[in-house]
């Protein structure tokens, strides 16, 4: 086993670790000091061969055809099992993401527990639609579905968060009775080969579950979703990177299942609980250093009280408590990598070439020699900017926002809309019926009123537009997952 702290992190094909080859290996830094975790062991296409066909080998071995009871079961052993090595999973995601150890715990791990137990609990209870036709003449045909698994399923997640994200693609994908081969972020390897040995450990059938390591172009990725043999693709990161995938999988007409970038808005109505609004927008701006697909990185307040919000959340966002991962009372980590704090960066740089007010942040924090290698930033508020500005148009994906005023609901809700982007979007009022008003007519995946990041693991997940494709959650995952027959009997 390679836990974060060992020399290697290895690849896992046909239930067994593979012995790295030292000539094809890259670093995994810890994003908080930019000190080495380990070498990771990068596929070639010739191992990623071997895990497709791996993959391809245990569904025609029986597990495609494993009962749902014990798929079920195996769902909830996995999930028992990360609870028993809760810490190492902690200590794993700690040292990839630089993520303070509260979040880790309390958001990251934790839903991994609760994606093997909610979809163990969703295919159990799935039931499947029948119909009685009418033939005349005194005859009928019953017509029933059969829900069959889409195969070998090419699983490729990001690095901002790598084992909820990985748990809620691979959690309903083995529910099906699929086999997966994933390709987890460069710069976080740790947690996909931790649960690897994990499953192993449940008793999950070999070639069922397979972790190959790399890059994208001319690495693990593109050889992934390239191969020929991939039953389908689900992907959550950037939008460029989404569209080339959906143009690799075009020509073999691969189903593909994508949650990609977001732009999100949070508009803030001038009856809203002020307090509770701050409270909810300081976690949607700077939650996991804005590295949130679902963060808001367009805050639009009525002008009445555009001052007090304004203020408000220069005071949380100066409150915040940037320091070592492991520090109890550390709220906020670093950027992923040096190369995206300089992308974050770059922004900042825009918004005031374009005329942005900085009302806090704007640089990086000297937080003293142990952690002078991370890659630190300055949690950041920008005021005089306007829906033309490209850092109000392009995701920026760091801790920051732009505060905009508006004066009517209808005004809101064309700001709000006015991007290529559809994700999520947050709503803070008092008026009830305005909170359903308004958060139907956001187009969006999600629409949150008077709260963020609340999530319900059974209902539909996705975005629209530049924001993806697809939705999963609850059966919509079960219908990416599977393949339904209709089987019509002539009574």
């Amino acid at each position: 086993m390679t836990t974060p702290r060992e020399a290697w992190i290895r690849n896992y094909v046909d239930g067994g670790f593979v012995d790295p080859d030292p000539e094809r290996s890259f670093e995994n830094l810890d994003p908080a000091t930019g000190q080495l975790v380990a070498r990771v062991h990068e596929a070639d296409i010739a191992l990623v061969d071997r895990a497709v066909r791996s993959a391809r080998r245990a569904l025609d071995n029986g597990w495609a055809d494993t009962p749902v009871r014990e798929r079920a079961a195996l769902l909830r052993r996995a999930a028992d099992r990360i609870e028993e090595r809760f810490e190492e999973f902690v200590a794993a995601e700690m040292a990839d993401t630089g993520k303070p150890i509260t979040q880790a715990r309390e958001l990251d791990v934790a839903r991994a527990l609760t994606n093997f137990r909610t979809f163990a609990d969703v295919v159990a209870a799935a039931g499947q639609e029948s119909f009685l036709t009418d033939l005349g003449g005194g005859r009928q045909a019953l017509n029933y579905a059969v829900r069959k698994p889409l195969g070998v399923i090419a699983v490729i997640v990001p690095w901002n968060l790598p084992l909820l994200l990985l748990t809620w693609k691979v959690a309903p994908a083995l529910a099906c009775g699929n086999a997966v081969v994933v390709k987890p972020s460069e710069e976080t390897p740790s947690t996909a080969t931790l649960l690897a040995e994990v499953l192993e450990e449940v008793g999950l059938p070999a070639g069922v579950y397979n972790v190959v390591h790399g890059f994208g172009g001319n690495s693990a990725g593109e050889f992934l979703t390239d191969h020929p043999d991939i039953d389908g693709v689900t992907f959550t990161g950037s939008s460029a990177t989404g569209s080339h995938v959906m143009k690799t999988v075009a020509p073999r007409v691969r189903p593909v299942s994508f949650e990609l970038g977001g732009k999100n808005a949070a508009v803030v109505f001038d009856d809203a609980d002020i307090d509770e609004a701050l409270t909810g927008l300081t976690r949607s701006v700077f939650a996991n250093t804005g590295q949130v697909c679902l963060c808001t990185e367009r805050v639009y307040v009525q002008r009445s009280i555009f001052d007090d919000i304004a203020a408000g959340l220069v005071e949380r966002a100066e409150g915040l408590r940037l320091g070592a991962p492991a520090d109890a009372t550390t709220t906020t980590g670093p950027l992923i990598s040096k190369a995206h704090r300089e992308k974050v960066r770059s922004y900042f740089e825009i918004a005031e070439q374009a005329g942005a007010k900085v009302l806090t942040g704007g640089g990086i924090p000297d937080l003293g020699p142990d952690l002078a290698g991370g890659s630190w930033i300055e949690p950041t508020l920008w005021t005089g900017l306007t829906n033309a500005d490209r850092a109000v148009r392009e995701e920026i994906f760091g801790p920051v926002a732009a505060l905009i005023p508006f004066d009517t609901e209808q005004e809101a809700i064309s700001l709000a809309n006015d991007t290529e982007y559809g994700l999520a979007a947050a709503v803070w009022t008092n008026d009830l019926r305005r909170g359903h008003r308004v958060a139907q007519r956001m187009r969006v995946g999600i629409s949150w009123v008077n709260t963020w990041f609340t999530r319900e693991l059974r209902s539909p997940f996705g975005g629209a537009g530049l924001s993806g494709i697809g939705r999963e959650g609850g059966e919509s995952s079960l219908h990416f997952y599977t393949e339904p027959t209709n089987v019509c009997v002539q009574l």
